[in-house]
């Protein structure tokens, strides 16, 4: 099989959030569409080792904030590759409470769904719950973030959690034109022709010129955990 192809199905970037036990956390997540219009109702895939799928199997709620197309780096690396088990998530991000209790992102985003959970279904590594939107609303007109634009674009990648992860296969030696830099931790990818506009960083600045404060702009590791490709 070549799973390319699966790739080619178009997805949106979101942050999917719920509530458990007067606690709250939130994740990115790019399986999240409508399925009915006559009542509203939204599916989303959720791995069984995050902890917001415990959060939304315990309170029968979640929140989807739909990210925009120029939302930084910084906030997908705090909600897509640290865990909610180790740092508050919401600690310093711009959210309101929802009709459900659970969180609503407000920062960097252009609408949100609530919606209380109708029926889950175990598909292995994932739970797809599907739920009744029970509150929505528009926050900006501007363009939402595609999965396409977050990976051409912005540079970003997959933790081997998401649904629609699959396993890069190597670059052949030569064919970059300048050398790129993997991270480690998360496995963004620095490259120098692009930079890292959201960091100050010019495009055309190579790896070794980055000063040493330089960090992941998606998980904060430092320039000494990441590898050339």
């Amino acid at each position: 099989m070549n799973m390319k192809a699966i790739q080619k199905i178009c997805y949106g970037v979101y942050i999917i959030s719920s509530k458990m036990n007067g606690k709250v956390n939130g994740q990115i997540a790019n399986t999240a569409f409508q399925i009915t219009s006559d009542p509203p109702t939204m599916a989303i895939s959720i791995n069984k080792q995050n902890l917001t799928h415990e959060y939304i199997a315990s309170s029968g709620v979640f929140t989807v904030s739909i990210l925009s197309k120029d939302a930084p780096m910084t906030l997908i690396g705090q909600f897509g590759f640290k865990s909610g088990r180790d740092i508050d998530k919401f600690k310093d991000i711009g959210h309101k409470t929802g009709a459900t209790g659970a969180p609503i992102v407000t920062e960097s985003t252009i609408g949100f769904l609530e919606c209380e959970v109708l029926s889950m279904t175990d598909v292995g590594t994932h739970t797809i719950f599907i739920g009744k939107v029970i509150e929505c609303d528009v926050l900006s007109d501007a363009e939402p973030m595609t999965y396409a634009y977050y990976h051409q674009v912005k540079g970003g990648k997959s933790p081997k959690t998401a649904p629609t992860y699959i396993k890069e296969e190597p670059q052949a030696q030569g064919t970059a034109p300048a050398p790129k830099y993997h991270c480690n931790v998360c496995g963004y990818i620095y490259d120098p022709e692009k930079g890292d506009p959201d960091g100050g960083i010019k495009p055309g600045t190579t790896f070794e010129e980055l000063p040493d404060t330089w960090v992941c702009p998606i998980c904060n590791a430092p320039k000494a955990d990441f590898s050339k490709e």
